[in-house]
């Protein structure tokens, strides 16, 4: 069985980070305006999905990502369902995101380290499980 969702949009506002009361986990929402690819008369162009990171992804989240911003995720998604305040029960999709990266094009003024986003399998500072290390300067590069 394969539970995989890939987006890319941008976000309609700054992450929101709250941290769960018995663990102390962070735990940051966004969510992100994906265009359609077909667009009707009276149809809205894009869908809002609501993101969730846990930990170090949505820690990386909630410090670079901003409003208006594009970016690209990549996660599962998950339904889940609670009672509110009223009793009445409330239900909830969202996708959980694992890896999150940047996909507005590069600024000219501003250089940074996680240009290339961030990706929870990641092993150690500059290397990824596969063994390549990020291109930080793609300036030089021969194509």
């Amino acid at each position: 069985m394969l539970n995989k969702v890939i987006l890319m949009g941008r976000l309609t506002k700054d992450p929101e980070v709250r941290y769960t009361s018995n663990t102390n986990t962070l735990v940051c929402s966004f969510t992100l305006a994906v265009d359609r690819s077909f667009k009707r008369e009276g149809q809205p162009t894009a869908d809002f999905i609501n993101i969730v990171a846990w930990s170090k992804t949505g820690e990386f989240c909630s410090k670079y990502f901003t409003k208006g911003q594009q970016v690209a995720v990549t996660g599962r998604l998950q339904t889940r369902n609670y009672d509110d305040k009223d009793g009445k029960k409330v239900y909830v999709t969202e996708v959980v995101a694992e890896e999150a990266h940047f996909a507005d094009s590069k600024k000219q003024d501003t250089t940074s380290d996680f240009e290339s986003g961030f990706n929870a399998q990641t092993t150690q500072e500059g290397s990824s499980a596969e063994g390549f290390t990020p291109v930080v300067d793609d300036t030089q590069l021969p194509f």
